[in-house]
């Protein structure tokens, strides 16, 4: 399979809007219309509950995973990542809603999934962690993307390090707005951890 093709296939998968699909077929609601407007999973988990939050993060980490694995699959002669950053792009620019999206987080990690397994699972625990200790989805994702980034140095594989700052940086750019109440100390928080919010805002 040509490359472009690939690309175009990894670019539709991550442009799959879960949790716009998931609200808009099962609950007659368009999270876009609630919460942060955000089409990723953190919104779902908070207009539609657990159950939907759930589905919706599997499915944004199996979208990047699945794009990540065609040239695997199909013993093309280009590096993942490179197939991986389109399932990325697709989420951030989808083409199924006008080209808006969520903020990447989650198919990032399905590209990782794909690559380094072991890698993503220590940083899915460094998210969990400062999650706990912050109840603020937008600061654990921040964070642990940073550490991501220095940590994917010390991994041999120069192109999905570059990738890695790159999205770190791009990530960073997304959650200018979630900074901006970081810093003002109004940034929502989720219903557990040591800082939890009272109720589900």
């Amino acid at each position: 399979m040509a490359i472009f093709i690939q690309c175009v296939i990894a670019y539709l998968l991550g442009s799959i809007p879960s949790g716009v699909w998931i609200g808009k077929l099962f609950y007659q609601k368009d999270i876009r219309e609630y919460g942060s407007g955000n089409t990723g999973a953190t919104n779902t988990f908070r207009i539609l509950g657990v159950k939907a939050g759930i589905v919706a993060l599997i499915l944004d980490v199996l979208k990047g995973t699945a794009a990540t694995l065609l040239p695997i699959y199909l013993n093309t002669n280009i590096h993942p990542v490179f197939i991986g950053v389109f399932a990325i792009l697709g989420h951030i620019y989808s083409a199924y809603i006008h080209f808006k999206g969520g903020k990447a987080v989650a198919t990032s990690a399905g590209v990782a999934l794909a690559l380094h397994p072991i890698f993503l699972l220590i940083f899915v625990g460094v998210f969990l962690i400062i999650l706990f200790l912050s109840s603020t989805v937008s600061l654990a994702s921040i964070s642990a993307v940073f550490l991501a980034a220095i940590g994917s140095l010390f991994i041999d594989d120069p192109l999905f390090s570059v990738v890695v700052w790159l999205l770190a940086l791009i990530i960073l750019y997304l959650h200018r707005e979630n900074i901006k109440r970081l810093r003002k100390g109004t940034e929502s928080k989720v219903p557990f951890g040591l800082r939890r919010s009272k109720k589900q805002e």
